[in-house]
């Protein structure tokens, strides 16, 4: 199954135009469906470039909500630029984790892929996710950084999905000597993905560099606006992580109900392993909800959090023929 709905989720377009149909369900991805609701009433200069001290003040924001000192933090567009630079900045040897995050392995040229049983083993510098993508695998604190202890290179860590639970990050171990760097996603926890918000949290002299690389105006002024309010929301961002949870709860009785068994601990995703993964990823597209496939994995899908009562109600009713 090679199409652009196996490349990464949220390729709704592309499978509306191969399956037909409307009021379509995208369960394909990993963001909040709960976006935080401050957005929608923002306003926005267009015609000003923005501020430094107003991007100053979101990483200051962002910082005290990652636990860690302002210094060590850089806003970019995303965290999937955030990678891509950290990794051509490092460079090779290096290894990722396999299964992961496809850009993972695009990050340093030359990188070899490990299971996570061999990760200790390997040399040079370690790219890896915690919460893993797509299968929810989580390591804990301690274990996080004897991987760090052991290593004689980097140890890159993306932490997309650790805003549902903190104890999952290490970006409070970031320190100006060591070789830690922890990448944050704004847009899967907040439901916002196309505001394109990332933070790289790194030791000063790497966030000097990477400053030098992203120049003078890396964010839209909507960005900055945007991050630096919902950072602040100190209640919806804990009613979001009380509510993610049994959300996902939801999704797992339903999908144990039909014979399938959830994987993962990250509540903004669950994945499933069955023997005709595209049989019942095109019987759900045929019903207008579009699930994760993978090319390298072709038991796998992997299934986002429905947004309410109504569209778990159609997940559940288009299982029965599975």
């Amino acid at each position: 199954m090679s199409d652009a709905w196996t490349w990464h989720g949220g390729a709704l377009a592309a499978a509306q135009r191969h399956f037909g149909g409307n009021d379509w369900i995208d369960l394909s991805t990993g963001i909040n469906p709960h976006r935080w609701p401050g957005a929608a009433d923002m306003a926005f200069d267009w015609q000003r470039l923005p501020d430094p001290a107003a991007l100053a003040a979101l990483e200051a924001a962002a910082a005290s909500y990652f636990g860690v000192e302002p210094h060590h933090v850089c806003a970019v567009p995303g965290s999937e630029i955030g990678l891509r630079l950290v990794g051509a900045m490092i460079g090779g040897p290096a290894a990722h984790i396999a299964p992961g995050y496809r850009t993972h392995g695009a990050m340093i040229a030359g990188g070899a892929a490990v299971d996570p049983e061999a990760a200790r083993e390997s040399r040079g510098t370690l790219i890896l996710a915690n919460p893993n993508n797509p299968d929810g695998r989580v390591i804990d604190g301690e274990a996080m950084l004897g991987l760090l202890r052991d290593r004689d290179g980097w140890l890159l860590v993306d932490e997309a999905f650790a805003d549902t639970d903190p104890a999952h990050s290490v970006a409070a171990a970031v320190g100006d000597d060591r070789r830690l760097v922890a990448f944050r996603s704004f847009g899967k926890f907040f439901g916002l993905a196309g505001v394109r918000l990332g933070f790289v949290i790194a030791p000063p002299a790497m966030i000097a560099a990477l400053r030098d690389r992203l120049g003078a105006w890396p964010l839209s002024a909507a960005a900055i606006a945007i991050g630096t309010a919902a950072y602040a929301d100190h209640e919806w961002i804990a009613a979001a992580r009380a509510r993610l949870p049994r959300d996902a709860a939801a999704l797992d009785a339903v999908l144990i109900r039909h014979g399938h068994q959830p994987i993962g601990a990250c509540p903004l995703f669950r994945l499933i392993a069955v023997d005709d993964a595209r049989a019942l990823f095109e019987r759900l597209a045929r019903r207008a909800i579009l699930i994760r496939p993978f090319d390298d994995q072709p038991r796998w899908l992997r299934i986002g959090l429905p947004a309410d009562g109504a569209a778990l109600a159609r997940l559940d009713a288009a299982l029965v023929d599975g």
